[in-house]
């Protein structure tokens, strides 16, 4: 595949240049514009430069969504830093091991994380530098500066342009937390990450502004989930680097009313969401609201990294009436794995795509599966990949490796293809249970639990069984304070779904099942089923 030299900070440079007064990122009443978002950039890169930062050295993102997770990034990309994203659900040890593996010299953090980052100090000697992003009530502690203020590296110094070179070899990583063990970075090369984003018809950076210019600036596009995960920051870069503005929400967790509001507001064309975790409040909070919003600015609502159910879709289509749904297949390791496209009047299955370019199904021993043999296999992408993992060899070569001459990744999705050629996805290998023999994908059983009456959301796993090796086991939240009606959870398992894939326990628990990107928190999940045993 031939991907075009390009890079981030090149091309942000470039279409600040546009039309410098238009806003680059909104949040809540602050307004930030692409000339304010490239002269702080520059000045932030600098003060970073100063701090010790090389060329690669890297920067972990302790922050929510906030101009400033753009200002950085943007500054990153510019002095060839490397963004090392961290999950601000992170404590002690998960939060020290991405800080640590990462080799971070910088450590760029919200206020009110500083308990967590000071606990840390002295396990982290590579670091050159702590940057706290404080909002107006925030203090350092006892009066003592633990930290430069972010917005003062910001506010003073040269905002010109930093006049240096730069590759599309730059990288960024992008750590993605797994079932078990620790997170790994994914090592994404600029080049890579912006072809694999759609940019492959510009060859240079003033050609691409050329296009930005003729075209007009990007859309305004929102998106709902964290910068932190892979579909928020793909999104954010998309966005930008086309030219458009960001619209971020400004509450510190999804609020479905504030989300409709600012989408009307700022006449948001794009919305970014994660399948059923935001849909479903939506459109419980739409089902209560349904004419006070005019969402019809709305173009295009994309999805990727969770399912997003047939259900959802078609009730998200009765109130947003121009646009157009796009689910897409993907992970940290590999975008557009497949996709599906949903329009007015038309609908979609759970969990079914066309296939994506630079695709194959693999079975374990690297045998590719047959359009309509019933057959279950991996999905491997070719073409615009990471370079792997840091620092994990094994684990590089397990999820990228090699097939006839061709380098693939492979990070766990398994489906079946279809007698029609389209992609029907059964999961995470890695989650896949093996219960008396038989395989069940639990992300399989969570869509029809979560179609049960009374079911709000539903996670489900294996759990160690003396006779059938693994459990199917589930847990469930209920809509409002109900109490779980098992019999009827199960009359309608009974309708919809194998009997061997039938839960042998569901129990009911009232803490959240999933992260704020809307993936379900297994280890978590497994935390609270142990809790409800004892």
């Amino acid at each position: 595949m031939n991907v075009p030299d390009l890079n981030f900070g090149d091309l942000l440079e470039a279409v600040a240049t546009i039309d410098p007064e238009r806003a680059a990122v909104i949040h809540g009443p602050n307004v930030l514009s692409w000339e304010a978002l490239d002269v702080r950039s520059n000045r932030l890169a600098r003060r970073l430069l100063a701090a010790g930062l090389e060329t690669h050295s890297k920067v972990a993102f302790y922050l929510r969504n906030s101009p400033a997770y753009i200002e950085l990034l943007t500054a990153c990309a510019k002095g060839r830093l490397v963004h090392a994203n961290v999950n601000y659900r992170y404590v002690a040890d998960e939060l020290f091991h991405v800080l640590d593996n990462s080799d971070a010299e910088a450590v760029v953090y919200d206020a009110e994380f500083r308990p967590h980052v000071d606990g840390l100090r002295s396990r982290l000697p590579r670091v050159r530098i702590y940057l706290e992003v404080r909002g107006p009530s925030a203090e350092t502690a006892d009066g003592i500066e633990t930290a430069t203020d972010f917005e003062t590296a910001c506010e003073a110094g040269d905002g010109s342009p930093l006049g240096n070179a730069r590759s599309g070899e730059d990288l960024y990583f992008m750590y993605t937390g797994g079932t078990t063990g620790y997170p790994k970075g994914v090592m994404w090369q600029h080049r890579d990450r912006i072809a694999a984003v759609g940019i492959t018809d510009a060859h240079s950076v003033a050609a691409h502004r050329q296009k930005v210019v003729t075209a007009g600036p990007g859309p305004t596009a929102m998106p709902a989930c964290p910068l932190m995960h892979s579909t928020g920051f793909t999104t954010a870069l998309a966005t930008l680097i086309n030219g458009g503005t960001l619209v971020l929400l400004p509450s510190r967790t999804f609020e479905p009313g504030e989300c409709l509001r600012e989408i009307e507001r700022h006449r948001v064309a794009r919305l970014a969401i994660v399948g059923d975790a935001f849909s479903v409040p939506i459109l419980d909070y739409l089902a209560e609201h349904p004419d006070l919003h005019d969402l019809s600015s709305v173009s295009a609502i994309t999805s990727a990294g969770a399912m997003w159910s047939e259900y959802c879709k078609r009730g998200l289509l009765e109130y947003f009436p121009n646009a157009v749904l796009s689910d897409s297949l993907g992970s940290s390791e590999g975008s557009r794995l497949g996709s599906s496209v949903t329009r007015q009047g038309e609908t979609t299955a759970t969990a079914s795509f066309t296939v994506g370019d630079g695709v194959r199904v693999f079975t374990e021993d690297f045998r590719e599966v047959q359009p309509g043999s019933g057959e279950a296999g991996m999905i491997a992408k070719a073409g615009a990949l990471p370079l792997g993992y840091y620092k994990d060899e094994a684990g590089t070569a397990k999820t990228f490796p090699v097939i006839g001459g061709v380098r693939y990744s492979l990070a766990g999705d398994w489906c079946r293809i279809e007698a029609d050629g389209t992609m029907t996805l059964l999961g995470r290998g890695n989650n896949c249970i093996n219960t008396g023999g038989e395989k069940v994908y639990p992300e399989e059983v969570e869509e029809v639990l979560k179609r049960s009456p009374g079911i709000a959301d539903a996670a489900v796993l294996g759990v160690p069984d003396p006779r059938w090796g693994q459990a199917v086991t589930a847990a469930v939240r209920t809509t409002g304070d109900r109490l779980l009606d098992e019999s009827g959870v199960r009359r309608y398992l009974d309708a919809h779904l194998a009997r061997y894939k039938h839960p042998k326990t569901i129990i009911r628990v009232d803490d959240p099942l999933r992260h704020e990107n809307g993936k379900v928190n297994y280890r978590g999940v497994r935390r609270l089923l142990e809790q409800a045993e004892q």
